[in-house]
């Protein structure tokens, strides 16, 4: 029996869409073209072993067969920066034209007949697969590299995610992948909790929206002329996640009249389909294509109905005792040192859920283990916010079985059971701010929010009135929200930190008996190893655990050296177990522009992602890894198996920094991050923070921001517990401000 999505999560085109990225008929012919070299036809001769239909099938497939070139062209136009598609379409343009590509290309245009120069798609695919090759190495014109590099990173991750009407890619039988589509899930509960207080304002219309909102028991007033409903509450809260579910859970439990707005949409277990493309289009920031502006990183965020924790990968790890020593002395926070603090943790973790056990590990946790006990290295469980039986590789698209506690199924349903109203497909827009007069010596005063609801049928703007409003939208988008509506704190949108991570892989054989399953089943986070300065020396340097690589974002992110060897790698990715290093950065960016962050690492940062990595290295070797690698642009990788201890040195010796496309070197690293945290700081004054330690706004009464914005630095670990945490503490506060 298959079992029925969201039709927003399952795969094919609907008759209604229609391709809208205006690229040109000769930049459509180059962008086809490149498609063609990075993922091209290939003989049957080329195949190693006794191949299978489908596996001939995928040697014979290509990139440029469509829909890819036109769904990477509308990756570009509808997800892509300004410079990005400028740069993108640029190039294409020139590449169409004979002149341009002699330009671009050289004399690997050139040709014996007339006209004697070519465009890019008129030459060879074998030199086409050079002139590549050669960008991707050039370390001068480095905005050419990059943008062949953009294209390469959506035109893998466009041919593996995109999906059928029956959920199906024909790649994914060749390269062992399978999501269980057919998979009965009767024991899943088909309950929406969150309906009763849920509008969904995608489904509304014009007319509907005011008595959906009075019938939730608000205050209601429409302003035709000026375009507006007006709403009055005692709290208003952006954003559903790991900050704002905790918020209107306390204050809606307190007897407060709690709205909480999001833009994403609201989907439970029997909606999700662990269908990569549109799981990420739906329930991420920018759709998972979310890049810094220099290319070097890409971004994980979530966007939808409990915002991080409805897609996190279930690590649930308290906040350190040295990072709370340091936030408490270093920063004087005395609320992270406060009993407050730690009484705060137990609460969370006991309303999610959290245990400490795992049944049974995935392959890619068991390969961690069992790599670090050969090497004699400490192997720490990790929590989960789930049950010890969790085996669930595709939480990442939402947890299918409902077992995972986000704060769409703990906080938020306690909100809704207390009275609370979501609006989901609803975007703040601006804070209300006016000059305050007779306050607590604050220079303005929020009042409320200004949003819109995406739905282009209606055109009201909604204004909520609020005693309290809380911005709990994420670091990425929490300070560009109060930039907009007129805060001038330096300190909002500086000192974002990622928890940079990057990655090792190793490849392990079917015929290796030890380990059972595909790198994409089991628990995501099991076990984590920690990265130490020395023995004597307990300073973490790095932890390595395992992420969730779904085979788009494997193939993207995959080192491009030739259309040969790309096949061959994909076909080994079931079996190709990944360890990422993250370091607990000291380098920080910022982000004053929606859509927009710069980044950078600091020199250490640098130095501790190679220590992670480099250990990373030597634990899947030690695992039995017949191949071990990493992601930098030049394949970098070593045959494993009976090496040698100095051959296994030099190797190791090899691995170098973080360095991004744009950086003037010839071997690059893209990066990543699914933590953000640090860009609207608590500090003791408004020279230290953007908020004071109960989370209010500096430069607003009654604005506060409760997400992981807050956070004086990076924490280290998986943050999910610290920022529930420390919305929990100021929630707290909050309420008790709210009952004098």
């Amino acid at each position: 029996m298959r079992r029925e999505y969201h039709q927003l999560l399952r795969g094919g085109r609907r008759r209604e869409d229609k391709y809208s990225h205006g690229f040109s008929s000769g930049e459509m012919q180059s962008l086809g073209s490149i498609c063609e070299v990075l993922f091209p036809p290939l003989p049957l001769n080329s195949i190693e072993g006794q191949p299978s239909e489908a596996v001939q099938r995928f040697y014979q497939s290509s990139g440029s067969q469509f829909p890819v070139p036109d769904e990477v062209a509308e990756l570009v136009a509808k997800r892509g920066l300004v410079e990005a598609l400028i740069l993108v379409r640029a190039v294409l343009l020139i590449l169409s034209t004979r002149l341009g590509t002699l330009l671009l290309c050289g004399s690997l245009s050139l040709s014996n007949k007339w006209p004697f120069i070519n465009n890019f798609s008129s030459i060879s695919l074998e030199k086409r697969e050079k002139i590549l090759q050669r960008w991707f190495r050039h370390s001068l014109l480095t905005p050419i590299r990059l943008a062949f590099v953009y294209i390469k990173f959506l035109s893998f991750y466009t041919f593996f995610t995109l999906a059928d009407e029956n959920s199906q890619n024909p790649a994914w039988e060749a390269i062992g992948y399978h999501t269980n589509t057919d998979e009965n899930h009767s024991k899943v509960s088909k309950e929406r909790p969150l309906q009763k207080g849920m509008i969904e304002t995608m489904q509304e219309t014009e007319s509907t929206l005011a008595q959906s909102l009075a019938q939730k028991g608000l205050e209601v007033i429409e302003l035709p002329e000026q375009k507006l409903y007006k709403i009055k509450c005692d709290v208003v809260v952006v954003g559903s996640g790991c900050g704002g579910g905790v918020a209107a859970a306390i204050l809606a439990g307190s007897g407060n009249k709690v709205v909480v707005l999001e833009k994403g949409i609201y989907f439970t277990a029997t909606d999700y389909s662990s269908l990569e493309g549109p799981s990420m289009n739906q329930l991420f920031e920018s759709g998972g294509v979310f890049p810094t502006v220099d290319g070097k990183m890409m971004i994980l965020a979530g966007s939808t109905v409990g915002g991080g924790s409805a897609v996190n990968w279930s690590a649930s790890i308290k906040t350190p005792n040295s990072v709370l020593r340091e936030w408490a002395e270093d920063h004087k926070l005395p609320l992270f040192g406060s009993s407050q603090y730690l009484s705060a943790m137990d609460a969370v973790c006991e309303r999610i859920g959290v245990t400490e056990t795992c049944t049974e590990e995935g392959f890619q946790n068991q390969v961690l283990r069992k790599g670090c006990e050969n090497l004699n290295l400490k192997v720490h469980i990790v929590p989960r916010n789930s049950s010890e039986n969790h085996y669930c590789g595709s939480c990442g698209y939402g947890c299918r079985s409902g077992d995972k506690k986000g704060t769409d199924s703990t906080w938020l349903v306690d909100a809704v059971n207390s009275g609370a109203v979501i609006l989901t497909g609803c975007k703040a827009e601006k804070f209300l701010l006016k000059k305050n007069s007779h306050g607590r010596g604050k220079r303005k005063k929020c009042l409320g929010v200004i949003a819109r609801t995406l739905n282009k049928n209606i055109r009201n703007r909604i204004q909520i009135e609020a005693k309290v409003t809380i911005s709990a939208c994420g670091s990425v988008l929490t300070p560009p929200l109060m930039i907009t509506s007129g805060l001038k704190n330096k300190h909002i949108g500086q000192n974002l930190h990622l928890h940079p991570v990057a990655m090792a892989w190793g490849y392990f054989p079917e015929s290796n008996s030890e380990f059972k399953g595909k790198s994409y089943e089991g628990g995501i986070i099991t076990s984590m190893n920690k990265v130490v300065s020395s023995e004597e020396d307990s300073q973490v340097r790095a932890i390595i655990e395992t992420p969730a690589l779904g085979p788009g974002s494997f193939a993207a992110l995959c080192p491009w050296e030739s259309g040969l060897d790309m096949k061959r790698r994909i076909m080994k990715y079931a079996r190709t177990v990944h360890l990422f290093a993250m370091v607990r950065d000291e380098g920080f960016g910022k982000v004053k522009v929606e859509g927009r962050i710069s980044y950078n690492l600091s020199e250490n940062d640098k130095e501790n992602i190679r220590a992670g990595v480099r250990q990373a290295l030597r634990i899947l070797i030690a695992a039995g890894a017949v191949e071990v690698g990493t992601y930098r642009s030049d394949g970098q990788r070593i045959k494993s198996k009976g090496i040698k201890e100095n051959e296994l040195e030099e190797f190791l010796n090899s691995v170098s920094g973080a360095e991004g496309p744009k950086a003037l070197v010839e071997k690059w690293t893209v990066t990543g991050t699914a933590h953000q945290m640090g860009s609207c700081r608590m500090g003791r004054s408004e020279e230290e923070g953007a908020v004071d330690e109960n989370g209010e706004s500096w430069e607003a009464e009654s604005l506060f921001v409760c997400d992981g914005s807050v956070l004086p630095t990076a924490v280290g670990v998986n943050p999910m517990i610290t920022i529930q945490s420390t919305a929990y503490c100021i929630s707290k506060k909050i309420a008790e401000s709210l009952g004098k």
